[in-house]
């Protein structure tokens, strides 16, 4: 214990000597001409200059530095620096002069000083990502996006981004991606993916939806398929989707199949290409959440309507990935409830999860689904260019029935 002591009385020690001597004045050589002898002056303090060299009987003298002026460090100068400094074009204060510091000034955002001059950060091309973003002292680093990585961007600021995980998302790699763009995923046709059997998408859903008429007409199916380009649907699968589909339902199956026999045309693939790309942005809030029974159980019992029956959800747990299993749920939520809405469907029951204590992060990723479809607007693009089609059927079928 004493030897404790002992130590640290002799570093207290050391650390307060450190201090002093630090404090202290330091010195400077000076000839003293009355005396004809090398004296050991006192230096001036930051902030102050020599006004009067130490004697053999008198110390140095201090004056503090005048406006405009500063030392910045101890010092043996008979006067201070002047701040001579004056921010150019593009350029701010960053430290204003005082007696102890200089002017400093630096270049505005996004510019860097390279021979006085203020110049623009250089923008990284597609292919290349920021490794090192600019300061007001350097300009950016830009690096070739190594294999993995793209940006389809002009940017000083923006670094590669990582190639989408197709296989993450439940889907498979349609284009290979690049320097300078992502993986294109498509949906995976493969027997195991199929197993799942979801019917319509939420995504198709929506594209779908605008169509359905709002008003009972006689042989509604037959005249929106006759109205629709490319192929037509013969009339035994009319027939059998009326058999087997609600109203609803057969607009959607209509839809589904027309889409798939017509998906070489160009009108088609991009319908199709928009669909997907709406999924993918579906998969990455809701693809990540692995429920649990329960958990899958309390968010269809907080759906209004005919409920999804529990045999439902153990056999879409069976059949599905982790990623789908939300997704086949609420089609089958759709399916048992016709008309419904399944967007607004999720709007309801997102108001009843927090009583049921369901986990924080699910009710974000489900919010942040509802929100996303809400603002895909995709089908309005198409919205026009399929009611022309349709529209003068519609005129004359109120016609026929007047």
């Amino acid at each position: 214990m004493n030897k404790f002591l002992c130590c640290t009385l002799v570093l207290l020690d050391i650390s307060v000597k450190w201090t002093i001597q630090d404090e202290s004045p330091r010195k400077y050589p000076h000839y003293d001409p009355g005396t004809s002898r090398q004296l050991l002056c006192d230096q001036c303090p930051p902030g102050t200059y020599v006004k009067q060299h130490c004697t053999a009987t008198s110390a140095t003298q201090c004056a503090p530095c005048p406006d405009q002026y500063y030392a910045e460090e101890w010092n043996s100068d008979d006067e201070c620096q002047y701040c001579s400094a004056v921010c150019k074009e593009l350029q701010f204060v960053k430290q204003e002069c005082s007696s102890t510091q200089p002017r400093l000034c630096e270049c505005v955002e996004g510019r860097h000083l390279e021979l006085e001059f203020c110049l623009k950060h250089t923008e990284c091309p597609p292919g290349f990502g920021v490794a090192q973003p600019g300061t007001p002292e350097s300009d950016t680093v830009c690096k070739r996006c190594p294999e993995g990585f793209f940006s389809n961007e002009t940017s000083s600021k923006a670094a590669c981004v990582k190639h989408t995980n197709c296989s993450v998302l439940g889907f498979k790699i349609a284009l290979k991606g690049n320097a300078v763009r992502d993986n294109i995923c498509q949906e995976n046709t493969d027997a195991a993916s199929q197993k799942c059997g979801i019917d319509v998408t939420l995504c198709e859903e929506a594209f779908f939806r605008f169509a359905v008429p709002t008003f009972l007409v006689p042989n509604w199916l037959n005249v929106l398929a006759d109205s629709l380009p490319g192929t037509k649907l013969s009339m035994e699968n009319i027939e059998r989707m009326k058999e087997r589909h609600t109203p609803q339902e057969q607009t959607f199956q209509l839809f589904k199949v027309w889409k798939q026999q017509n998906k070489e045309q160009d009108m088609v693939k991009k319908i199709i290409q928009d669909i997907n790309q709406c999924e993918n942005s579906i998969l990455k809030h809701i693809g990540h959440l692995n429920l649990t029974f329960e958990h899958l159980n309390t968010l269809m019992a907080s759906l209004p309507g005919k409920q999804v029956g529990k045999e439902d959800i153990e056999d879409t747990m069976k059949r599905c990935q982790p990623a789908e299993q939300v997704l086949k749920l609420l089609n089958l939520w759709r399916i048992k409830n016709g008309d419904q809405d399944t967007t607004k469907g999720l709007m309801y029951g997102l108001k009843h999860l927090k009583t049921y204590h369901f986990p924080k992060r699910t009710i974000q990723s489900l919010r942040k689904v509802v929100k996303f479809l809400h603002r895909f607007m995709m089908y309005r693009l198409h919205q026009k260019l399929l009611l022309e089609m349709v529209g003068n059927q519609r005129k004359s079928v109120k016609v026929r029935c007047v």
